[in-house]
């Protein structure tokens, strides 16, 4: 007879245990499939800074000149994520769990959901300004997903602190457009059942706080992309967004997948010719004539994407002559047909006659170069970076 599920639950809590007395014994967590490594890898650094698990556990605020700064400087994340946790909040009503937004050093900027005021285990957590980082509090979802930069779930012994163990917690990091940890969000429930699942809806949201987060910035196009067969205008979109120069201005985690970004010199600029295999004008010609059209997206690896290349909203009220597009994904930027930004001088035939070979080459430049008899930079140089007069 198979074993009850709750038989099956305390023994694994055992084996967990188990495997934290190996840990405090010997020094080195044992292999075993009940404690991930990235749970090992916490409690061996929390044992490297002279943490010990029956040691209290003191949720101290951090000063009100730095929760100040924190709050100053994450107002833009803040802005993205309260529509999103709002609606996070809902999903877990039923469930007694609560939501807490940190910044990248595990500091608490936002509270939502129910967090049991008369619970000293909840309020103490649940206030901003309260510092859950693994150097302040060892081993929790908050500290492992900062230092893993992966999204966890974290239940009950496996805190390395005993006096964490009333806490089930799921998180996930934050990236900002450019990619690097700027927070991270979190699930916090106390004495609840096992919910591993919730590590799934942490790192959803968390997408879509990067994505609000990237549509705040000022850009004059959004390139919204995936492979080709998937369905356009979905959450799981790479987005890229770019200036009115087709410069890159930030990308979604999903599309720093899709097209690897180049290295780059900290404050350097990325083109978005430097990404994909075709002239840059194109994404905004498409953008003015068929704006629900898939675009077929070559990368220089030679694999292929396609996209579709949207106008921002701010594109679309700054300009009298736009109009709305019958297409619009739920959440996305609206699509509108707009006028694309106003290149250099060119000659018009010659113009013509490149861009239409690249488009009957299915945007593949080196054979519109050969149709042509030029080549591929003379192609590059014509269309995708324009003089001045």
């Amino acid at each position: 007879m198979l074993p009850s599920a709750p038989t099956s639950t305390a023994h694994r809590h055992a084996l967990i245990a188990q495997a934290r007395q190996t840990l405090l014994a010997e020094g080195a967590a044992p292999l075993r499939a009940e404690v991930e490594p990235w749970i090992a890898r916490s409690w061996q650094r929390c044992l490297a800074q002279g943490m010990d698990p029956t040691q209290r556990v003191v949720f101290e605020a951090v000063s009100a000149p730095a929760l100040r700064r924190s709050l100053e400087q994450n107002q833009a994340l803040l802005r993205a994520a309260r529509p999103v946790l709002e609606q996070l909040t809902r999903a877990i009503a039923g469930m007694r769990y609560f939501a807490i937004l940190t910044d990248a050093r595990g500091t608490v900027v936002e509270v939502q959901g129910h967090c049991d005021p008369s619970d000293p285990r909840a309020s103490s957590i649940g206030r901003v300004g309260i510092d859950l980082s693994e150097a302040a509090v060892g081993t929790t979802a908050i500290g492992a997903a900062l230092a893993e930069l992966q999204p966890v779930w974290l239940h009950r012994g496996e805190h390395f602190l005993d006096d964490n163990g009333s806490y089930s917690c799921a998180g996930a990091p934050l990236f900002d457009p450019e990619g690097r940890c700027m927070g991270m969000l979190d699930l916090t429930g106390i004495d609840v059942p096992e919910r591993p699942e919730l590590r799934h809806l942490v790192a959803r949201s968390a997408r879509a706080m990067e994505d609000a987060l990237l549509l705040q910035r000022p850009h004059a196009l959004l390139l919204r992309m995936n492979w080709p067969g998937c369905t356009l205008g979905s959450e799981g979109d790479g987005l890229l967004a770019l200036d009115a120069d087709g410069c890159v201005v930030g990308a979604n985690s999903m599309a720093r997948q899709l097209v690897p970004q180049p290295l780059r010199a900290p404050g350097a600029t990325t083109h978005c010719s430097d990404l994909l295999a075709m002239p840059w004008t194109m994404l905004f010609d498409a953008a003015r004539r068929h704006p629900a059209q898939p675009l077929d997206l070559p990368l220089w690896s030679g694999l292929r994407l396609q996209a579709l290349a949207q106008w921002s909203a701010h594109t679309h009220r700054s300009s009298a002559t736009s109009t709305v597009s019958p297409f619009s994904p739920t959440g996305a930027a609206p699509l509108v047909s707009a006028p694309p930004p106003v290149a250099a001088p060119l000659r018009e035939a010659e113009t013509a006659l490149i861009r239409q070979a690249v488009l009957d080459a299915r945007g593949n430049v080196a054979e519109a170069a050969r149709a042509l008899g030029i080549s591929r930079a003379t192609v590059y140089r014509k269309l995708g970076t324009p003089k001045g007069p």
